[in-house]
């Protein structure tokens, strides 16, 4: 017996079903359609957020209280960042000898952090959301890299001390960097595991309609 999919799905090619889902995995939304076509298909389908029944953890993909709760760790670590930056006078350093490109990281990274806590805030509102959690990662490493040039001309144009706090600030959030490095890993494992799912149900239903023909044309020489 092949599958029973639903009308509306055994109308639509093969091709137009795996354009479709791929389009979703493309936008890392949720998978609203192909996934819950049978129960075994779902029962092989990680919860998206990492909770089964119960809220009990699954394993794998972090729950959403724990991405949240790092989330909120990344935050308070961000929000460090500021007052440091804001002590951070690069037009000063220009006259000492420093490089223009100076000023221009300086404003770089304060756009940078108002950046991620931005992301960081919609990734904690969506934690299923593969686009945030690459965007919220991203962003620590662009404001983490900008900060390095800019803590090496504190060091050498103001406050020795001072780069040294910024180094110590930006080191104590790479363990909350590393941590969301491996969600994004795992969110992204049970995205490809979901349309691996889904296109194995495409092509059943595919198959299906294959032998549909058939079967009409027998019922009519009958």
């Amino acid at each position: 017996m092949g599958c029973s999919p639903p009308v509306w799905l055994c109308h639509t090619s093969h091709r137009k079903v795996i354009a479709e889902v791929r389009l979703i995995t493309m936008k890392f939304g949720l998978f609203t359609c192909l996934v819950f076509l049978s129960s075994a298909a779902s029962a092989q389908s990680p919860p998206a957020n990492g909770v089964g029944a119960g809220g009990v953890a699954t394993g794998g993909v972090a729950s959403e209280w724990d991405v949240r709760k790092l989330l909120d760790s990344l935050d308070l670590q961000a929000q460090h960042v500021k007052p440091i930056i804001d002590q951070v006078k690069p037009e000063t350093w220009v006259a000492k000898g420093a490089p223009k490109a100076y000023v221009t990281q300086w404003t770089t990274a304060q756009a940078e952090l108002k950046y991620l806590l931005g992301s960081s805030e919609a990734l904690s509102k969506q934690p299923e959301r593969l686009t945030l959690a690459l965007e919220t990662y991203f962003r620590i490493q662009a404001l983490e890299s900008t900060l390095s040039s800019v803590t090496e001309g504190i060091r050498k144009y103001q406050n020795p001390a001072l780069a040294d706090l910024m180094q110590s600030v930006v080191t104590e959030n790479s363990s909350n960097a590393d941590k969301l490095r491996q969600y994004v890993q795992d969110l992204a494992a049970q995205k490809e595991q979901e349309f691996q799912i889904a296109d194995r149900e495409a092509q059943r239903c595919r198959e299906t309609l294959v032998k549909q023909p058939a079967s009409n044309s027998k019922a009519v020489r009958k």
